[in-house]
């Protein structure tokens, strides 16, 4: 049986496999509006969330299938002391696949070690979120045709955002994809992206501080907010959050066909005057990832089913 903790989880024609799928499903949505009936999504949610676990939700819905769980941890067993273990030994008997999001690095694993039922990483601390970096991947792919032979940049919270390690560590494995990581110095790349994936893969990229500076050289621009929860001080955060602001006099100096992805929430750092520029596609890249989370449910599935034949 399949789970999907990281990125790296499925190969590169696995992956090749499931955003075909989802394309297929973004075009013939009636096609696929009756293949999960019967079938239940856990949405398992120590973490608040908007998008991605209403996207599962919608993802699961959309096939005819049923949704049940929990938005936040304090509405779940954890309270009494629960570990995710049994929680995930519980909930395999309730439902047929699991997304789960955990603030400690590493509780999707220890989900997928007990469970009886396909986990998926909606998301670990500032460790990975795969679901979210394939709905990049689909959206890059459907604007360029391809995933290769771009130059992305890679703005705002280096060090604690999931969305960009997960992103980096799927990117690599494409030909002549060159990295521009923009970031203050105090929220710069971690070392084992920097060194374990880039350096050590030969990967070209650049580390600078002004996003104006290299905004002419981007194909791609993945704008990403700073994370207030993973700040351990008020004055950190409030010192850093309004240090980049995408707004049009910036974008002015960047090519026409660059396309402005960010993983969403935003708070300030994409100025409401850049939405309707035709450029901006984080929101394109929202709807995106209802198709990928359809493609991603259907793959584990099939995979179980696989597994429970043999």
């Amino acid at each position: 049986m399949k789970h999907l903790l990281s990125p790296l989880d499925f190969s590169v024609e696995e992956t090749e496999k499931l955003l075909d799928l989802a394309h297929e499903i973004r075009i013939t949505p009636e096609k696929y509006a009756h293949c999960c009936d019967g079938k239940k999504i856990a949405t398992l949610f120590y973490e608040p969330s908007t998008r991605t676990r209403l996207s599962f939700e919608a993802a699961m819905m959309n096939m005819g299938g049923n949704c049940l769980g929990f938005s936040e941890a304090s509405s779940s067993s954890a309270t009494k002391g629960e570990t995710v273990a049994d929680t995930i030994r519980v909930v395999s008997h309730y439902a047929d696949i699991c997304a789960i999001r955990h603030p400690k690095e590493g509780a999707p694993k220890v989900a997928a070690d007990f469970s009886g039922i396909p986990v998926v990483n909606a998301g670990d601390g500032g460790h990975q979120h795969p679901t979210q970096t394939l709905a990049d991947l689909m959206t890059i792919r459907e604007l360029r045709g391809s995933l290769d032979n771009f130059t992305i940049g890679i703005c705002g919270d280096l060090k604690f955002g999931r969305t960009v390690h997960s992103l980096i560590n799927a990117l690599v494995r494409y030909p002549n994809v060159r990295f521009i990581l923009i970031s203050p110095r105090e929220l710069r790349i971690t070392g084992y992206v920097r060194d374990d994936i880039l350096t050590d893969n030969g990967i070209e990229f650049e580390e600078v501080e002004k996003l104006e500076d290299m905004i002419d050289q981007l194909d791609i621009l993945y704008m990403t907010r700073v994370q207030k929860e993973r700040f351990f001080s008020e004055d950190e955060y409030l010192r850093m959050k309004d240090y980049y602001i995408l707004d049009n006099e910036k974008l002015s100096h960047a090519k026409e066909d660059m396309y402005i992805l960010h993983p969403l929430p935003r708070v300030n750092e994409i100025a409401v005057e850049v939405d309707s520029d035709p450029r901006a596609k984080y929101f394109e890249q929202v709807q995106n990832a209802v198709f990928v989370r359809q493609a991603v449910i259907l793959t584990l599935l099939e995979s179980a089913k696989t597994a429970a034949s043999l």
